[in-house]
């Protein structure tokens, strides 16, 4: 009786999936366009992710679907943005992509492939999200990873690519009306998945600040601005490569008992402030926790903070200028 029941309460369950279905009618947590590149009118962003250093394999001819790659392709590296859009239901991917490339066009880019069906672009090239390319693909909810999984029609690339100040800037774009198997209302419209590679130098360690800079800065200015403490991306997560900045700041602690300071975590103008606020004190808290959990600072001397983009130390405009401004401070309380 009991398993009839649970199978029963399962089928019902499968019968209405809209109970459980989201409405796609605002921006993902934390997203954000690409800075100078305008979105589709209309359209909502599903799924966003920025790696500050990343590589990527972006199309020069068609793709192959038995080898599960383009037949050509250039390999870039830089701050890679990926960007997963919902465009309203009643648009065709040809008038999407074609405000797309008047846009690019604008802005100056030179387009490296174009292409229109699957005769130019290649059978399947959907898969060159779903379902070959874990390094296209973005990860955290199915109704993300399943873009471009069922009834691709008309699909649409285009590479293209611009010099800029800050480097070379690649764009890649695949367009194509499509349905999705996690969840039907992510379906019957076009789907536009975006991509810049920004290239540049990858971001080198900052040099690690002795205890006694700390100490003689906080005495001179009552701050000092550490970029050693490094974390996961969009977490609180402390990365392992941070400890000797960490072992510094246990040492100015117990060098000088009775300094107390504050933890004040701060972050770029990417995504939303109150977000940011968050995780800036989110990520000061977990400062916090570890020098008290493994080096023994009495917690009472340090109090968290989160002040996200609000005191930056450069212009957001360039990449540059936000390294600076992503760091934690101790400030003399």
């Amino acid at each position: 009786m009991l398993r009839r029941l649970l199978l029963s309460c399962l089928f019902l369950l499968l019968l209405a999936p809209a109970a459980w279905s989201e409405n796609f009618d605002q921006d993902a947590p934390a997203s954000q366009d690409i800075p100078g590149l305008p979105r589709y009118e209309g359209s909502v962003i599903l799924g966003y992710k920025l790696e500050r250093y990343d590589e990527a394999v972006l199309p020069l001819a068609k793709w192959d679907n038995g080898k599960k790659a383009w037949e050509k392709s250039v390999k870039v590296e830089g701050r890679r943005t990926r960007i997963l859009y919902l465009v309203p239901p009643d648009r065709s991917s040809l008038e999407v992509m074609r405000n797309y490339k008047i846009a690019l066009q604008k802005l100056g880019y030179e387009p490296l492939f174009d292409c229109s069906g699957e005769v130019e672009c290649g059978k399947g090239v959907g898969n060159a999200y779903f379902e070959a390319s874990a390094r296209n693909k973005i990860t955290g909810r199915q109704v993300l990873e399943y873009a471009f999984s069922m009834e691709v029609q008309d699909p649409r690339v285009l590479t293209a690519r611009l010099n800029t100040p800050g480097g070379q800037s690649h764009v890649f774009i695949l367009a194509a009306q499509q349905n999705n198997a996690a969840d039907a209302k992510a379906g019957r419209r076009v789907a536009v998945f975006v991509e810049e590679v920004l290239a540049g130098q990858m971001q080198e360690r900052m040099v690690l600040v002795q205890a006694e800079d700390m100490a003689r800065s906080i005495g001179d200015t009552g701050r000092v601005a550490i970029y050693g403490v490094n974390f996961a991306f969009d977490r609180a997560e402390i990365m392992a490569e941070s400890r000797p900045q960490l072992e510094e700041m246990a040492k100015l602690l117990k060098a000088n008992p009775k300094l107390k300071v504050y933890i004040v975590g701060h972050t770029d103008n990417q995504g939303r402030l109150d977000y940011n606020l968050t995780l800036s004190l989110r990520r000061a808290e977990a400062v916090v926790q570890l020098l008290v959990r493994d080096f023994g600072v009495p917690a009472e001397r340090m109090i968290p903070k989160g002040l996200a983009s609000l005191a930056p130390v450069a212009s957001n405009a360039s990449e540059e200028g936000r390294a600076k401004n992503r760091r934690v401070e101790l400030v003399g309380q």
